[in-house]
């Protein structure tokens, strides 16, 4: 067995190559995809693209090109549409640093509009049916796992997009048997990072 501290061991190198791999995606020109959101600093498709590589690891926000990458894999959308700006991000930053926030409806139509984009796709928050829409269906949440950690019952989905930029979901409901379940450890479940279910934080808006 190799060691995972040396340098030129398969788990190393896998992780040097994570360094160099795109943080977001766009369609067609159209449909931004990325696995957080766009936070408060994410102004522009440039901003994504001007990001130097390889990725470091840092600790403490301290320039503007960290905000950006800190915004793409940690924001979230806001509890609803109805809540806009942005706005403290309490459940992942719960010291209250400030540097991981919700983006509102309003920032989204603002992205969307500077940047001639039609659609955000983003992950990151686990939903029930598997997709969920945000400002109006200019964002949607997707979520692909079932049954998240063996406890929610979520259903999976994908995203089919067509030639015209129509989005069809396609679902994935979660297996009745436990046969093949692939995490069999619950000390692993539990000492995975929290990905909070959105429909439980939506609850007190109905």
């Amino acid at each position: 067995m190799e060691d995972p501290d040396d340098e030129s061991s398969v788990f190393r190198r896998m992780n040097r190559l994570f360094d160099w791999l795109p943080l977001a995606a766009v369609v067609e020109d159209k449909i931004l995809c990325l696995h957080g959101g766009i936070g408060s600093a994410v102004k522009s498709i440039e901003d994504i693209a001007n990001i130097k590589r390889p990725l470091e690891v840092f600790h403490e926000v301290t320039t503007h090109e960290q905000q950006v990458v800190l915004d793409i894999l940690w924001s979230d959308p806001t509890e609803s549409d109805a809540e806009t700006g942005i706005v403290p991000n309490t459940m992942r930053d719960p010291q209250g640093a400030g540097n991981i926030v919700k983006f509102g409806p309003d920032v989204v139509h603002e992205f969307l509009k500077k940047n001639d984009l039609s659609m955000i796709i983003r992950a990151h928050e686990c939903v029930m049916d598997g997709f969920e829409r945000f400002a109006g269906g200019a964002l949607i949440t997707l979520f692909s796992a079932t049954d998240y950690c063996k406890k929610h019952k979520n259903a999976g989905a994908i995203l089919i997009v067509k030639t015209n930029l129509e989005i069809v979901p396609k679902l994935i409901y979660p297996s009745t048997s436990n046969a093949g379940n692939w995490i069999e450890d619950e000390d692993q479940l539990a000492r995975r990072p929290p990905t909070p279910p959105r429909w439980k934080n939506q609850a007190k808006n109905y």
